[in-house]
């Protein structure tokens, strides 16, 4: 099965990986709403969530990944670095720039750029924390016709967080910990004010 998966990807390598990178993102939404505890699914939010992740996030990191590899070949660890760096400078801010002006494009907020003043900064710092490792695995291990793929699979963990934070959060670790984690007297705060949070149109 896996030699049949990777045989397709290689045969269809944009197809294939900005499908799994849109789905999976997308699924870390699902994923948020199911830890929220919300008496109904706000399949909205989720469409918003695909429709930024298959439209931007999904294209832009194929296309990112093949320049990277152009612009710095091989898996030596200069050259890895190097990618990371780049990375971690300008598509990290640039994609986490899009996902919260997009979303909130797209549910038709008066200042799209809202979210962004507010939580940018934090969820970047955040992401300092989790990107760059992933990322080292993925220029110094993954062939690059299946590096959106496992970039995917990493976004579905970060698109989790993102949903919280743009949500509920300010785009901390901690308040996530806290989200994922409440105390008991939290919890049921929690449950509270996600049933009573109106849906986005």
């Amino acid at each position: 099965m896996r030699e049949s998966f990777l045989r397709y990807v290689r045969r269809f390598p944009w197809v294939i990986n900005v499908t799994l990178y849109g789905g999976l993102f997308a699924g870390g939404d699902f994923v948020h709403q199911w830890f929220s505890r919300r008496q109904e699914m706000d399949w909205r939010q989720t469409r918003n969530v695909a429709v930024v992740a298959f439209g931007f996030h999904g294209n832009f990191n194929f296309l990112w990944m093949r320049f990277l590899e152009r612009r710095f070949p091989g898996n030596s660890l200069r050259m890895v670095m190097r990618k990371l760096l780049l990375d971690q400078t300008t598509a990290a801010p640039l994609a986490t720039s899009v996902f919260y002006t997009g979303v909130s494009f797209l549910e038709g907020k008066e200042d799209i750029f809202e979210d962004w003043r507010e939580k940018f900064l934090n969820t970047y710092k955040t992401g300092l924390m989790f990107w760059p490792f992933m990322q080292f695995v993925n220029f110094a291990l993954v062939p690059l016709y299946v590096r959106t793929s496992f970039t995917g699979c990493c976004a579905f963990v970060w698109a989790t967080f993102l949903c919280f934070s743009r949500q509920s959060g300010d785009g901390t670790a901690g308040a996530a910990l806290t989200w994922m984690f409440p105390k008991e007297g939290e919890a049921k705060d929690n449950d509270r004010a996600d049933a009573s949070k109106p849906k986005d149109n």
